[in-house]
């Protein structure tokens, strides 16, 4: 098993507002400094907008959030959709590392974590999704009646079921994450 690690959309604003953000990026990045040690490839699709855009680079916050511990060697991969495979070169990147397996943290629970673990088990890749390495954003669903904790219950039951012609999902602690 060659594994990488994919940290998607940890901005610095959107820590912020997600549900326990400060959490969950200290948790990540036990995760990405976890990675560096053991020298697993880390990756992070990075949402970008255009000018005037909520992800408009150019914006304060849009960068990585420090708290996840991002080193310069890691590669950035800006993304225009949920999808962090969709037209992004990740694919390409992880084949080239030989990696089979990618282990998911970031952000948010029920956009860009869902698409990405339904694209990589698609793309052929197990998936080692970190069941407490994920959030939404603090409010939650509200027009759906979920509350965070319902969303991430929701995906991580929905997400380590789901049948794709590729890879399998399976649910990680942070804390067993790269062990």
């Amino acid at each position: 098993m060659t594994r990488a690690l994919l940290v998607i959309d940890m901005h610095a604003f959107l820590v912020e507002g997600l549900w326990r953000g400060d959490g969950l990026a200290r948790r990540i990045a036990g995760i990405v400094d976890r990675a560096h040690r053991q020298g697993v490839p880390v990756l992070v699709p990075h949402q970008v907008g255009p000018p005037g855009d909520l992800f408009d680079p150019a914006l304060d916050g849009r960068g990585v959030s420090p708290l996840v511990g991002i080193r310069d060697e890691d590669r950035i991969i800006p993304k225009r959709a949920t999808d962090s495979f969709w037209e992004t070169g990740l694919d390409e990147a992880l084949r080239s590392l030989g990696a089979d397996t990618v282990v998911v943290t970031g952000a948010a629970t029920d956009y860009c974590v869902d698409a990405t673990v339904r694209s990589a088990a698609t793309h052929g890749y197990d998936v080692d999704l970190v069941e407490d390495g994920h959030a939404p954003m603090a409010a939650g669903d509200p027009g759906a009646g979920l509350s965070p904790e319902q969303i991430i219950a929701h995906h991580n039951a929905v997400l380590s079921r789901a049948v794709h012609p590729g890879g399998t999902t399976r649910l990680v602690s942070a804390a067993d994450a790269l062990r």
